[in-house]
């Protein structure tokens, strides 16, 4: 049995040779065949030599260099795409996400399971702020979707090589949301919790508006209640404008009464404005999702591999 392991790297010259030692004390001990594919998305740092040179002295290293930054999504499916083993595990190399976990995650693989999620039970770099966001994401995206979720997990994850060929030839979408796209392809599943410990080092390259749009983009690829919900508010506010246009009416014609309330005409009007922009942009977000879709451009671009041989590790187009 071949397992490939599959790890994004975008500036992480920090910690990769520490990440590569954990990694390779584990498959070192390890009762199963493996292959190491870094995905190299762009990095401007130093991380390209580093992996060349690993790649150099291990037999069992590939490397992918992306063309450029394509985004951590794009990164994990680039690697789906090169692994060929009977699974693959895809994990980052800021070691927050644990190598000697592998093992347990194979040996749910060889007892049937074809899917392995990682749920985070806690993680030491997130503040209480950061595990309420973290929360409120996940019950939203379990209250709008007909899947459910499962809370907190995480980009680390093993599926079968089954899962990888329906995930290679049958999700393709340029907006992606993998961590639920392997859960809503069915099959056999389970799933682990960890604690995720703090970054070996340097920092998390998700800003806050980086991981707000993760948020939407996850949204818009799971369901489609926001535009249902667009639906419901146009006819809510239907009706509600039928019911004073019927109760301006009663009052003047048939009590003599002219209703007064400007303010309240401005305020009301200025909300169902508001809304209606709100709903504007929801349409918006998923026509942009449609346009990059219809476009049909590549999820990543592949500006060379390096193959892993001991003495050699030359950049191969």
């Amino acid at each position: 049995m071949k397992i490939s392991i599959v790890v994004s790297v975008y500036n992480e010259e920090a910690v990769l040779e520490r990440f590569w030692t954990e990694l390779s004390e584990v498959l070192d001990s390890a009762d199963f065949a493996s292959e190491v594919i870094f995905i190299n998305d762009g990095s401007s740092d130093c991380s390209r030599e580093i992996l060349r040179a690993l790649a150099t002295s291990c037999r069992q290293v590939r490397i992918v260099n992306l063309s450029r930054n394509f985004g951590h999504e794009a990164a994990m499916a680039a690697g789906l795409d090169h692994a060929g083993g009977d699974a693959v595990i895809c994990m980052d190399a800021d070691l927050q996400h644990p190598p000697e976990l592998l093992p347990a995650m194979v040996e749910c693989f060889r007892g049937g399971t074809e899917i392995v999620t990682m749920a985070r039970r806690d993680n030491a770099d997130t503040g209480w702020l950061q595990r309420l966001q973290s929360r409120l994401f996940y019950m939203v995206l379990n209250l709008i979707s007909p899947q459910n979720f499962t809370v907190n997990a995480s980009d680390f994850f093993l599926v079968s090589a089954r899962v990888r060929k329906v995930l290679m030839t049958e999700y393709r979408e340029r907006t992606r949301f993998l961590r639920g796209l392997i859960q809503s392809v069915g099959f056999n599943r389970v799933s682990l919790e960890f604690v995720a410990p703090s970054r070996a080092a340097g920092s998390s390259k998700y800003s806050f508006f980086r991981l707000l749009s993760l948020s939407v983009s996850a949204m818009a690829v799971t369901s489609k209640l926001p535009l249902r919900a667009s639906l419901l508010l146009g006819g809510f506010f239907g009706v509600l404008s039928m019911g004073v246009g019927i109760y301006s009416l009663v009052m003047k014609f048939l009590l003599g009464h002219v209703i007064s309330g400007y303010t309240t005409i401005v305020v009301l009007m200025s909300f169902i404005f508001s809304v209606q922009f709100i709903v504007l942009g929801v349409i918006g977000e998923y026509l942009g999702f449609l346009f990059d879709e219809i476009k049909g451009r590549p999820v990543y671009i592949v500006e060379s591999v390096i193959e892993g041989e001991a003495g050699r590790g030359e950049d191969q187009p």
